[in-house]
């Protein structure tokens, strides 16, 4: 097993097609990128994906192989940068961690606040659920996180923006015809519920149904994007999750805005008080233009 059949792996999972793994994510010819599927699944000794006439559908072994598969890819770009970063002269270091899902449309917003500085400065990256950035930032292992808001005495919050949710279901489902989401039409459906460990998201989603008198008991709960598109897809389920998720989603799978009251989740940039970090200190002065300037997102 190589770490570009985990590349391919990844791709094609968060695409749910061979096609657009190929041609958008990986640049290769289709053809290619299924042969070296199939060599990664002969590896594995367990079919990863199931085919079918709408692209492809992690199985249930594919979606345990994902996250230690992005995992172990993480690990080896982590081990090239400790080389790099060895190989040349030591530069003052600030550390940026996003939950996953939101690096698209921050990191280069971030980076930019900090233009005069990256000559002098090492940006590092990462990217996890919100209760890990939270951690991250209390050991010091990042100066600043973009997260949901984690109560912790040790942390300052300030509000980047409030997140619309939003209904995603799959593009031929008989509600997708409609241009709002009803969350009554949840009953009878398969719906995909979110997870204790992006527990701020959780309890959005959960007030949100509660306030409109819908009670629905999901059947899969989810963590991440990743697990959503999937389930979504192999399961015909509807799941509310933030608008972010637009710009994940592959064309077998729309987005539809909430009708009625329009429920939101915040996105906060949360960091130390006590951090004496001067390219912090740059930062916070600097993110004025920042917060509040969300991008935009159409529905699909």
């Amino acid at each position: 097993m190589e770490l570009r059949h985990l590349r391919y792996f990844v791709a094609v999972a968060e695409t749910g097609s061979m096609k657009l793994a190929a041609e958008k994510r990986l640049h290769t010819a289709q053809p290619s990128l299924s042969r070296q599927i199939r060599d990664l699944e002969h590896e594995v000794g367990a079919a990863l994906f199931a085919r079918s006439v709408r692209g492809v559908e992690l199985t249930a072994a594919g979606r345990a192989f994902l996250d230690p598969a992005r995992l172990s890819l993480a690990q080896a770009e982590a081990a090239a940068e400790a080389a790099r970063r060895a190989a040349r002269p030591a530069k003052a270091i600030f550390a940026l961690g996003f939950l996953t899902g939101q690096e698209a449309a921050w990191l280069s917003r971030a980076t930019r606040i900090l233009s005069d500085e990256l000559p002098n400065i090492e940006i590092r990256v990462s990217s996890g659920f919100s209760v890990t950035l939270a951690d991250d930032l209390k050991q010091g292992r990042v100066d600043i996180a973009f997260l949901r808001h984690e109560p912790d005495p040790d942390l300052a919050f300030k509000l980047v923006l409030k997140e619309p949710l939003v209904a995603i279901l799959p593009h031929d489902h008989p509600l997708a015809e409609r241009k709002t989401f009803d969350p009554r039409d949840l009953e009878g459906e398969t719906f995909i519920g979110v997870s204790h460990i992006p527990r701020v998201l959780r309890r959005a989603v959960n007030g949100y149904l509660k306030r409109s008198g819908v009670e629905v008991a999901p059947r899969f709960e989810i963590d991440n994007f990743a697990m959503a598109v999937s389930l979504v897809t192999s399961e015909r389920g509807v799941a509310l999750l933030p608008i972010s998720i637009e710009d994940y989603l592959p064309p077998s799978i729309v987005s539809r805005r909430l009708k009625g009251e329009q429920p939101t989740v915040d996105l906060m940039i949360g960091y130390r008080e006590d951090n004496a970090s001067p390219i912090l200190k740059t930062f916070l002065s600097r993110i004025d233009g920042l917060i509040g300037r969300a991008p935009q997102s159409g529905a699909k």
